[in-house]
């Protein structure tokens, strides 16, 4: 368990807005919408092969954060992690490549499996370059990173922000929870190693 609703004694960089209440993690206090990498949630550890679960729910109208997995710097977690949001999916909103259940700025989701107002169940799956991303029992993302060979260009040719090929980023990191400045709920977040 990263998080049994007890402690944080698996994460650093525990700013005041990270609080548990009622066995949850909540981001509290927040509400500008604005992202704040210094207040972003990190294990102590780092993971490189692994199956993270846990579970998220967020406000029904605006939220706002994210998973992040493999990132190398916390203090730049933007350009040397990988992304898999959080946050709302309405069910006449287009799947693009920042909806929730996909890899942020590189694959859309294939299904809309969000549960709105509900707690809402992650499992993510690091292997070697290959993520897979399953959001409440449905497959809604995979990337094998090694398809990305260019700096800030997708394998099909769409532009993405980072500025160095995902194939060259580290198979090993943190995992981090974002303060995006919109309220969000975290619960029975475990772990397990596979390397």
């Amino acid at each position: 368990m990263l998080f049994d609703g007890r402690n944080l004694d698996h994460f650093m960089n525990i700013t005041p807005h990270w609080v548990i209440e009622n066995g949850v993690l909540a981001l509290k206090d927040r509400n500008d919408g604005k992202m704040v990498n210094a207040n972003y949630l990190w294990t102590k550890e780092q993971y490189g092969d692994f199956v993270l679960e846990l579970e998220y729910k967020v406000m029904p109208d605006r939220a706002n954060s994210g998973v992040f997995i493999r990132t190398a710097d916390p203090k730049d977690p933007v350009q040397t992690g990988i992304e898999i949001q959080v946050g709302n999916a309405p069910a006449d909103r287009p799947l693009g490549r920042g909806s929730v259940g996909g890899i942020y700025d590189l694959v859309a989701p294939r299904v809309n499996a969000h549960k709105p107002g509900e707690w809402n169940q992650y499992v993510i799956t690091c292997r070697g370059p290959e993520i897979q991303v399953e959001l409440n029992g449905q497959l809604t993302a995979k990337a094998n990173l090694d398809q990305w060979t260019e700096a800030r260009k997708n394998p099909d040719g769409s532009p993405n922000k980072f500025r160095k090929p995902l194939k060259d980023f580290a198979r090993r990191g943190y995992i981090g929870f974002q303060d995006h400045g919109s309220p969000v709920w975290y619960r029975n977040i475990r772990i397990r190693k596979l390397d």
